[in-house]
């Protein structure tokens, strides 16, 4: 790992939308872009808007398509990574919550939520690969909301090489300092017990569909320690910090790096 400065967006989606999804997408990736972050996560369907009404699909897109393609142009106009959101148009009508790894010089792949929450079932295929994606002297994952809750997941991707999750949500319901309290149960102890960054952000306001999410966001340490935290509830983008130091006094410490010590054969 690396130093690296990184900008995450909490950021209102309208479902129908699109265009205008884009446009704020384009304004959110040159501010970040400005403030010299190499990286700018979304939130979770940040392209097409977020719904668990079947219709979500008639918002569906391919990947490669027409939003991803003018995000790799503005990647690369801007030198700048960026992880974003969308409905994927899948084989035989199927629909994924996608969310698209796009770097300067092209696509770097596609993570597609594992674990279907059991309101969007009707909605959402399952992919069915853990990618792990590398640029520029990081190694990362990423996870979709209620992926979070699978605890296997985020030690998979730490065998992998991961060094940080980012955890786009849509999460809705509630205030912004209740979504908060709630990843606090399961959020740092995904990073503590792989020693690892985890990178969160939330939708906020309404999706015109129905549901209202509350824009909270938060970073976590490799110790499991929270580094920053917002609860405003306001669409806002935050960049920050992500120290090659810290992660390799934890990695560095037989004590506080768990993975080394795992016992696979007890688990199969």
């Amino acid at each position: 790992m690396r130093d690296i400065k990184v900008a995450i967006a909490v950021f209102n989606a309208s479902v129908g939308n699109t265009c205008g999804n884009l446009d704020k997408t384009f304004d959110c990736v040159k501010q970040a872009a400005e403030a010299g972050a190499e990286v700018i996560c979304f939130p979770e369907m940040s392209i097409t808007g977020y719904s668990n009404h079947p219709d979500i699909a008639l918002q569906a897109e391919p990947i490669p398509g027409p939003s991803v393609n003018e995000l790799v142009a503005l990647s690369k106009k801007e030198n700048i990574l960026v992880l974003a959101g969308l409905a994927e148009k899948g084989e035989n009508g199927c629909v994924h919550a996608s969310h698209v790894a796009i770097a300067p010089d092209g696509i770097l792949g596609v993570y597609r939520k594992l674990h279907i929450a059991p309101t969007e079932q009707a909605m959402y295929t399952a992919g069915g690969d853990i990618p792990v994606f590398e640029f520029q002297g990081i190694t990362f994952g990423i996870q979709l909301c209620y992926d979070a809750h699978f605890p296997e997941l985020s030690t998979r991707m730490a065998m992998q090489g991961a060094e940080m999750i980012f955890l786009p949500h849509a999460s809705p319901r509630g205030r912004a300092i209740d979504k908060h309290r709630s990843w606090m149960r399961h959020l740092p102890a995904r990073a503590y017990d792989n020693s690892l960054f985890v990178i969160a952000c939330n939708q906020t306001g309404d999706n015109e569909k129905g549901l209202c999410f509350p824009g909270n966001a938060v970073v976590i340490g490799p110790s499991g320690h929270i580094q920053k935290e917002w609860t405003s509830g306001e669409e806002a983008l935050h960049t920050f910090d992500l120290k090659a130091d810290e992660f390799q006094q934890i990695r560095d410490n037989r004590m506080h790096f768990f993975l080394p010590n795992r016992r696979p054969d007890l688990y199969t």
